[in-house]
């Protein structure tokens, strides 16, 4: 079974950093892309950071230049670094990754890519 594993959520005063960490654990073939979302109170789930195809990262306009992805593909880890939190930022925050597991074998080998997501960790900034 796989999982992600999300941590490094708190509260924090705005102005304030924090870094968030999520580990993919379980049997799979290989984790490909990797990414944060973020979701506030009655609204929907939007992109915070990650990364497309290849090394191409998005990040959402808000958080540019505030709040930084990078990964450790040995570790099978992705980060947010987040600096100078505001109010606005505060949300569950949630990884997501696609990953391939695979089934079967010899002749019967599938692999399938599928996207997984966290349980999602709480970040609160206050002002």
């Amino acid at each position: 079974q796989v999982r992600l594993v999300e941590t490094g959520g708190g509260w924090v005063q705005a102005g304030g950093s924090l870094r968030l960490s999520c580990v993919a654990s379980g049997d799979f073939y290989s984790v490909r892309t990797m990414g944060w979302h973020r979701q506030a109170p009655g609204k929907q789930r939007d992109l915070v950071a990650g990364w497309r195809e290849g090394d191409i990262i998005n990040y959402a306009d808000s958080v540019k230049g505030r709040f930084t992805i990078s990964r450790d593909n040995a570790k099978n880890a992705v980060y947010l670094q987040m600096n100078n939190l505001r109010p606005e930022d505060t949300a569950v925050y949630y990884c997501n990754a696609d990953i391939t597991t695979t089934t079967g074998q010899g002749t019967g080998l599938t692999r399938v890519t599928a996207e997984y997501w966290g349980q999602g960790t709480q970040v609160t900034v206050s002002s």
